[in-house]
């Protein structure tokens, strides 16, 4: 915690501290009721991360962290009691949410239209943000990096949350309206370009972050891979794709397809939330959702065979309608009998189809045709 909590730290009442409350002095009065207790009377510190103010002073956004201590005997929110003797501490945080933007005002301002080239659907509804930050679990603490920010509406929302956001966006026709969305925070930097030709290494300066994208669903596999075969490596990964898009990353066996394996290769899929397609603008055919992947400490196949391990998923899905026999010779360029003799040794049925296999099969045959 840091920033401006001299604003209303010190203070030793919660009736001379509640009027600077973002929530107003009512919130103080629920926070200090929601304890079981009276208002008044209280030791109040409050301290702040990652606050933004106007020219004005006013609060814009960020956090506030509250710590109520009472002296006195007091009953707790579940009824036990607090002897005299200690203290009673409540720390709770609060932020003010952020002004909506007009994706269709921004662009005309601007004299931009969304490249469908490039799959631009800009999400601008506050709920929707919402639940991308929420899925991304973000700490004060924590790095941010932003992989199509756009016209900067969820960027704000991550700055308000992280100690620092990294934003690389492709389109240099949008820095100038993102550059205007973002212009009072000083903890965004934003860097143009292709976030699959740029190594993380060289714009992340900490050894743990988090990546969050607003993608096209063909870039998924390639962006993925790109960024957890270099360091620094990020813990956790949220995208924003097509609801078709992620229950494919989600899907297990018999429904497996390159997305998913190349995805639950590196760590756990899930999805957080569904966003409808209103939420964007222009409004896309179909719903999205929010698909958040925990990393695991290292790939499920091990790096040196990840090559082998990608060629062979490749040619298994390559023709699906194929067994794995027939499409894998044709993909691997290997005699049927030679793939049909790896495949029973690995334990595989030469019939089955590339989505049936579970991701330890995939690693057993990466394995004997490593060897």
């Amino acid at each position: 915690m840091g920033g401006r909590a001299n604003y209303v730290a010190g203070k030793r009442d919660v009736s001379d501290v509640r009027g600077g409350h973002p929530g107003g002095a009512s919130a103080w009065d629920n926070q200090a009721r929601a304890a079981g207790c009276d208002v008044g009377g209280y030791n109040v510190t409050v301290s702040q991360a990652n606050t933004q103010y106007d020219s004005k002073d006013n609060f814009v956004c960020g956090t506030y962290e509250t710590r109520i201590q009472n002296p006195r005997t007091t009953r707790r929110s579940t009824g036990a009691l607090c002897e005299g003797a200690g203290y009673f501490q409540m720390s709770s945080r609060f932020a003010k949410p952020l002004p909506p933007i007009n994706a269709a005002q921004i662009l005309k301002a601007h004299g931009l239209r969304a490249d469908k080239s490039l799959g631009q659907n800009f999400l601008q509804d506050p709920y929707a943000l919402e639940k991308i930050v929420n899925a991304a679990e973000i700490t004060p603490n924590d790095t941010v990096l932003e992989v199509g920010p756009g016209l900067g509406a969820l960027t704000r929302h991550l700055a308000a949350a992280a100690r620092q956001v990294i934003a690389v966006e492709l389109d240099g026709r949008l820095l100038p309206p993102l550059r205007e969305a973002v212009s009072g925070y000083t903890n965004i930097t934003i860097v143009q370009g292709d976030m699959l030709k740029i190594s993380p290494a060289e714009i992340i300066r900490v050894p743990d972050y988090l990546v969050v994208a607003n993608i096209p669903y063909y870039i998924t596999s390639a962006l993925l891979r790109h960024l957890l075969e270099t360091t620094p490596r990020p813990r956790r990964v949220v995208l924003t794709v097509q609801k078709e898009v992620a229950d494919r990353i989600c899907a297990s066996p018999p429904d497996m397809s390159l997305l998913s394996l190349s995805v639950q290769v590196y760590g756990v899929p899930r999805v957080a939330a569904v966003i409808p397609a209103g939420a964007f603008h222009p409004a896309p055919k179909v719903d999205s959702a929010v698909v958040r992947i925990d990393l695991s400490p290292a790939p499920f196949i091990p790096y040196t065979l990840l090559d082998t391990f990608f060629a062979l998923a490749k040619a298994g899905f390559g023709q699906k309608r194929k067994t794995l026999r027939n499409s894998l010779s044709a993909g691997m360029w290997k005699p049927p009998a030679e793939i049909e003799a790896t495949l029973r040794a690995a334990g595989i049925d030469p019939m089955r189809r590339a989505e049936t296999l579970s991701l330890d099969e995939w690693r057993e045959l990466t394995a004997r045709c490593a060897g």
